[in-house]
């Protein structure tokens, strides 16, 4: 009989006749070999080159095993055959069940469906009052910045005395001009001696005046961030036009004392200049130098 055994390939074909009584006998076959996902015959043969067993004897224990594996499952049927047929008889009538779970199931996603339906209308409302909260708060911006507008006006109004603004307050011009908007005392632009040195005429304040072109800009730069088409401002343009009138009169006044300011000439003249620059009127300036020449 010939002989599976599994040794090095340079023995010579005597060697298989050699007697193998004395060999261990070959342990049974594992069951844990066969169970691997990635079970390989070639391999697992491969993997059997120490065990000195015949070919025939091999394939019978491979049978055997078969046999055995059978029986078992054979024996596991019949004691849970019971078992088995209690589940049948559980399962019978299953399609009642089945269909309490599915209406079961469809009324569920008919209340989550109207609870979502709620949440998105109740997050649409919350949202359009989130916009409606910044549009209030963007006009009460608005509404602040034009009462800060109309009370600017009505301040330079009063310092640069145009209009019946005195009568109305009761002011006079020295209770209007009390801060360092008055010329100072001690000035050389307080007063012009004449040349008989019968009386003094006030000469234009030019602190004073930059201090009024200072606000007359900050006017139109709030007039810009608001809108001038605001029907509000708008309805301001001939205040504002009075006071840039005002202003630029001083200015003409200013630059006209300027060329009487002796040694001084140069100096106040480019001083009249840089407030003409300042608020944005130099084609003014340019008719005013012409004027005066």
């Amino acid at each position: 009989m010939n002989k599976f055994r599994f040794g090095d390939s340079d023995e010579s074909a005597s060697d298989l006749d050699d007697d193998t009584s004395g060999l261990p006998f070959p342990e049974p076959l594992s069951r844990a070999s066969f169970l691997s996902p990635d079970f390989d015959p070639a391999k697992y043969l491969s993997s059997l080159t120490n065990r000195h067993q015949s070919l025939e004897d091999l394939r019978q224990e491979l049978r055997e095993l078969d046999q055995l594996l059978s029986r078992e499952l054979l024996d596991l049927v019949n004691e849970n055959y019971q078992d088995f047929l209690s589940l049948g008889i559980a399962l019978q009538g299953g399609e009642e069940k089945v269909e309490q779970v599915r209406v079961g199931l469809l009324a569920f996603q008919r209340d989550v469906r109207s609870i979502r339906d709620k949440v998105d209308a109740r997050h649409q409302e919350v949202a359009q009052l989130i916009e409606q909260k910044k549009h209030l708060r963007k006009e009460a911006n608005v509404g602040r910045a034009l009462l800060d507008f109309a009370d600017r006006v009505e301040e330079m109004e009063r310092k640069l005395m145009i209009g019946d603004k005195l009568a109305h307050h009761g002011d006079s011009p020295k209770d209007l001009d009390t801060d360092s908007d008055l010329l100072d005392s001690d000035s050389e632009d307080s007063e012009e001696e004449l040349p008989n040195g019968a009386s003094a005429t006030p000469l234009v304040s030019l602190k004073r005046l930059e201090h009024h072109i200072h606000k007359y800009v900050y006017l139109t730069r709030l007039s810009a961030r608001i809108g001038d088409h605001h029907p509000f401002l708008v309805a301001q343009q001939p205040r504002m036009s009075k006071i840039r009138s005002a202003i630029l009169l001083d200015l003409k006044t200013a630059l006209e004392q300027a060329k009487n300011a002796g040694d001084k000439k140069d100096t106040k003249t480019l001083a009249v200049l840089r407030l003409y620059k300042l608020m944005g009127e130099d084609t003014s300036a340019v008719s005013a130098l012409k004027n005066i020449k």
